[in-house]
C-alpha cells in the first residue's frame, strides 16, 4: 500500500518517539511505500524552525534515512469536487493525497478524521492504522 502521513505524524515520530511511533515506522519501511508531499515537508520545516528550532538536524536526518516516494503539491487547486476541509491550509494535503492516489492517510488531525465523505484514501490515525495492520 502507498501511505501518506500528516506532518502531526512526522513531529511525533521525530521528537517524541514511543512504542506506537517505533510500530508505525517499522510497519511503513517493512511492507509499505510511504509517500511524502513537498507541502508536508515544507509545513514541517516550517514547525520544527518555530517550535523546536534546535533541533532541525534531526528533521534532516530523518528524511535522509527514511525511505520514501517523494509527490508534489499542485501550485493551484481547484476546491470544487474536493471534500471541504475546516481548515483550508489542509486542502493541499487532502488534494494530493487524492491526486497521487493513495491508499492510507495517517493524521491526527481532526480536521481531516472528520471527513465523512472520503473513500480514497482512508484517513486513520496512527492507533487505528496498526490496530487494522496486527497480524497482517
Amino acid at each position: 500500500m502507498r501511505i501518506m502521513l500528516d506532518t502531526n505524524v512526522f513531529i511525533s515520530m521525530i521528537f517524541f518517539p514511543s512504542s506506537q511511533t517505533r510500530e508505525l515506522a517499522k510497519r511503513l519501511t517493512d511492507k509499505h511505500q510511504i509517500v511524502v508531499c513537498d507541502y508536508v515537508i515544507e509545513e514541517l520545516r516550517l514547525v520544527v524552525d518555530r517550535k523546536f528550532p534546535l533541533k532541525r538536524k534531526y528533521l534532516d536526518q530523518f528524511f535522509r534515512e527514511l525511505p520514501f516516494e517523494m509527490v508534489y503539491t499542485p501550485k493551484e487547486i481547484d476546491a470544487n469536487g474536493l471534500p471541504a476541509v475546516r481548515d483550508v491550509k489542509d486542502s493541499p494535503i487532502l488534494a494530493t493525497a487524492i491526486l497521487e492516489n493513495v491508499d492510507v492517510f495517517i493524521t491526527g488531525d481532526k480536521d481531516f478524521l472528520v471527513l465523512e465523505n472520503v473513500e480514497t484514501p482512508e484517513i486513520v490515525t496512527m492507533s487505528e492504522f496498526l490496530n487494522k495492520m496486527q497480524g497482517v
